[in-house]
């Protein structure tokens, strides 16, 4: 329950929640520095020497995983062979690095204690996560956040929008006239979903801008409002069907559940060894310890199945 960003049209439809915001964590978690077990010899031959030391496919593995943005766009071949290269000048890069003492240097040492403390840290909150991520515990979030939706009301409207008042009086004068309403938003309307025929999907209440959402609501199926005035432009709107949401099926909202547990789990794990530590503040010597609130995620709500964000989406 990923946040989409705001709709790229005009902006009418909040942002979808992702159900599950991703919360303040400590990082990336180097899963596949740790998550895997022993690596058989022969699963995992050596790519190249240098200066004798060997550089094996789990070293390969390794590094693509570190450096997985910057070769999102190269083929398989040309990425194996520039993470190999790179491998091998890390190599000879921090061999001459040793010969020149870089690590007995402060600076060195105080960023490797970092970065040790970060893959400590970043390993067991992976084993946490992963621990909790039962079906049990899946199951039972789904089920609590499938009863906070279900029974809400959504809307299937469509919509004409144009610049001004007289505008939108002349589309009201074609449709009582017998327009075909999508046809008519193909023509007419300014907002780039015209060429869905106006067409909105469905959407609840607090989806849509205060002013459009209360017309929307106070509709019958299949009738058509006056004119209504946005920050947008001005909107004749046409609802076509009304339902009570239903929840997705679990298997539908499944990741993004367990995305929700694992983080929650982490965080809560933070949190109780945050409580049990001692924690003094020289920058704040008067003010208590911060709370590990922030790490918390919000709660689960899977969110029923949309169709892609629509060009009324509105922007928070």
């Amino acid at each position: 329950m990923t946040s989409p960003s705001p709709d790229t049209r005009t902006g009418l439809r909040r942002s979808l929640k992702e159900g599950v915001k991703s919360a303040a964590m400590l990082g990336c978690l180097a899963v596949a520095l740790f998550s895997g077990g022993p690596v058989r010899a022969d699963d995992n031959p050596v790519l190249a020497k240098v200066n004798g030391a060997e550089i094996r496919k789990s070293d390969v593995t390794m590094a693509e995983e570190e450096l997985g943005p910057s070769l999102a766009q190269m083929d398989p071949s040309t990425k194996d062979e520039n993470v190999l290269g790179f491998l091998i000048d890390m190599k000879i890069v921090a061999k001459a690095a040793e010969e020149k003492k870089v690590a007995d240097r402060d600076d060195f040492k105080n960023r490797l204690a970092f970065l040790r403390n970060r893959l400590l840290m970043d390993s067991l909150l992976a084993s946490e996560g992963k621990a909790a991520t039962t079906d049990d515990a899946m199951k039972k979030v789904y089920e609590e956040a499938s009863k906070q939706i279900t029974g809400d009301q959504e809307v299937h409207a469509r919509h004409i929008l144009v610049e001004t008042e007289d505008e939108a009086k002349a589309v009201e004068d074609e449709l009582k006239k017998g327009a075909d309403f999508a046809e008519l938003a193909k023509k007419k309307s300014k907002d780039p979903g015209a060429s869905d025929g106006g067409d909105l999907g469905f959407f609840t209440k607090d989806q849509m801008v205060p002013e459009f959402s209360a017309v929307a609501f106070a509709l019958e199926p299949g009738k058509v409002s006056d004119p209504v005035k946005t920050q947008f432009g001005w909107h004749v709107i046409k609802v076509e069907e009304k339902r009570a949401r239903k929840a997705p099926d679990f298997d539908q909202v499944k990741a993004q559940i367990e995305t929700y547990v694992t983080r929650k789990a982490q965080a809560d794990y933070v949190a109780k060894l945050r409580d049990g530590a001692k924690i003094e503040r020289m920058d704040q010597a008067s003010a208590a310890p911060p709370k590990a609130d922030a790490a918390k995620p919000e709660a689960a709500k899977p969110e029923a199945a949309k169709p892609d964000a629509s060009p009324a989406a509105k922007k928070k």
